[in-house]
């Protein structure tokens, strides 16, 4: 009876297979149930992300607040300087946009030097030189009926005089000055007589003349006569220079009407001291003389000029290669003056019988 026992609880106890099956069994269920706590703890996280702990902001450094305090002023001051330029209208007359540059900006044609012209002749002779030049400046090469201002209104018994302008009907700048809208530039250097210029004022011209010699930047005189102290120069000042140093006021023509915000000048008269060849160098290169209707010009022959250099005969053609420049932009010589009253000299000589002075008015033919 008692074996009869001991065999069957041996029957009952189970084997160590089933043991090991059980803990394989409790252990993929418990990973299982990890799993899904896992992928509903994910879910979560995408549908509400967890927010961010940050530490709170450090105190802004002494000084600090205050420079964000004068940038917010000063970006609101140009927010209300924008809004209210949009409803100002502007004054009239009007001088010019200090700072504002022209509408149409000018594609500028790099070139660093002019075309030029051959020689005179094979063997580049000073005498064959000066000769053509001589002739070149005393021959018109366009004619022009009307040079005097008399018929026109705020200038009676006016005289003929070397600053002569075209004023016949085939071209626009008669009919821009009845319409009072044509514009005058003056280069000069303090030293000529202005009464060009307040003639051309009374006759509704708007006058801008450029004189570095006066106290003021901009001085008004009468409603359509402005005098800027500023240097026309072929150059920009140099921009490491501060301007405190330098002795004058000095600006490129190109560079002026895009800080005026003026397109088009109809007369541009110009009488600097043998600075014209550079500047009217300049003037080519830039492709100012675009924007020119006529032209006004005081040359000076008795020496080469402000950083003209090269030999007398290389100095020549190089001003014979100027002026036709000019012609090849279609202007066209309608009146030429000899000066005599100055010295009668060609590059420091007594020949040619030549003044170092001529005036020259030229007229863009193809102006509108």
């Amino acid at each position: 009876m008692s074996r009869w026992r001991s065999a069957a609880a041996k029957e009952r106890r189970p084997g160590k297979g089933c043991v090991l099956r059980l803990c394989l069994l409790s252990a993929t269920l418990l990973l299982c149930l990890l799993q899904l706590g896992l992928r509903r703890s994910w879910d979560a996280a995408e549908a509400e992300p967890a927010k961010e702990t940050r530490k709170p902001p450090l105190p802004p450094p002494p000084g600090a607040r205050r420079a964000e305090k004068a940038s917010e002023a000063t970006s609101r001051r140009q927010v209300t300087y924008v809004r209210s330029g949009r409803h100002r209208a502007p004054a009239e007359p009007t001088c010019c946009l200090q700072g504002a540059p022209s509408s149409d900006a000018r594609k500028k044609t790099i070139r660093w030097h002019i075309n030029l012209q051959p020689w005179a002749s094979p063997t580049a002779s000073l005498n064959n030189e000066a000769l053509r030049l001589l002739k070149y400046i005393s021959t018109v090469q366009i004619s022009c009926d009307h040079m005097s201002m008399n018929n026109l209104p705020g200038n009676p018994n006016s005289s003929r005089r070397p600053w002569s302008i075209c004023l016949d009907d085939r071209f626009s700048l008669v009919h821009q000055i009845k319409r009072k809208q044509c514009r005058l530039y003056s280069l000069g250097l303090g030293s000529d007589n202005n009464q060009f210029e307040i003639s051309m004022a009374n006759s509704g011209c708007e006058v801008h003349r450029f004189d570095p010699s006066i106290k003021l930047a901009h001085i008004q005189k009468g409603q359509r006569l402005w005098y800027h102290r500023l240097s026309i120069d072929w150059r920009d000042p140099n921009p490491m220079i501060a301007a405190h140093k330098l002795h004058t006021n000095t600006k490129k023509l190109g560079t002026v009407l895009n800080d005026f915000g003026h397109h088009k000048i109809d007369i541009l008269k110009a009488d600097m001291e043998s600075a014209e060849w550079k500047i009217l160098e300049n003037l080519i290169l830039e492709d100012v003389v675009e924007h020119i209707g006529q032209l006004v010009l005081e040359i000076h022959v008795h020496w080469p000029g402000f950083e003209v250099s090269g030999n007398d005969s290389t100095v020549v053609r190089y001003w014979y290669s100027l002026l036709k420049e000019l012609e090849l932009k279609d202007f066209r010589l309608f009146h030429t003056y000899k000066d005599l009253s100055k010295p009668q000299m060609f590059l420091k000589r007594e020949a040619f019988n030549a003044s170092s002075c001529y005036t020259l008015s030229w007229v863009n033919t193809r102006w509108k």
